[in-house]
């Protein structure tokens, strides 16, 4: 029989690989640098969806960790956040912006096809302007190489304050 008082014993935590802004500074730095011109004019919360979903699809548990508390944190909803993985049976959750936004951080991670197909282009054009288009594929292409660096080096998750990195 279990009592409250016993503790529930979890995997062993790995460590990371290597600190690679340790060793690779400068590179760290204009990561930073990109990630925050990225951003500019972008919706805080479409920014933090297209973060997390990538990070879903890149199997990037230290940015899934760090985007999904940035975007507690600034208001996102748990239920969102949640149904992201399966926003195409979830789309009621979503405006059709953030929805073009979602299938395109999908068509530009994933790249199965080895091209963003031209039907998730034009719905993406439809809703954002070419400006504000350019910056969201920047800001999905950044995430993409954060998660690599993440997913690489095992950047362990879960250590993460919301904010702790800006």
């Amino acid at each position: 029989m279990t009592t409250a008082q016993e503790t529930v014993e979890y995997a062993a935590e790995h460590a990371p690989r290597m600190e690679w802004a340790k060793h690779a500074p400068e590179v760290y730095k204009a990561m930073v640098r990109l990630d925050s011109a990225a951003k500019q004019g972008l919706d805080p919360t479409l920014y933090e969806l297209v973060k997390i979903r990538a990070s879903q699809l890149n199997h990037c548990a230290f940015c899934l960790d760090m985007h999904t508390k940035d975007a507690l944190a600034a208001g996102e909803s748990v239920e969102r956040i949640v149904q992201l993985g399966a926003w195409e049976e979830s789309r009621h959750f979503y405006t059709e912006k953030e929805l073009a936004a979602i299938e395109l951080t999908e068509a530009v991670t994933v790249l199965t096809d080895g091209f963003v197909p031209d039907e998730v282009y034009e719905r993406a054009a439809r809703h954002f302007e070419e400006a504000e288009l350019a910056q969201l594929i920047a800001a999905i292409t950044v995430i993409n190489a954060w998660n690599r660096f993440g997913v690489t080096t095992r950047m362990t998750p879960g250590h993460y304050r919301p904010g702790q990195h800006r």
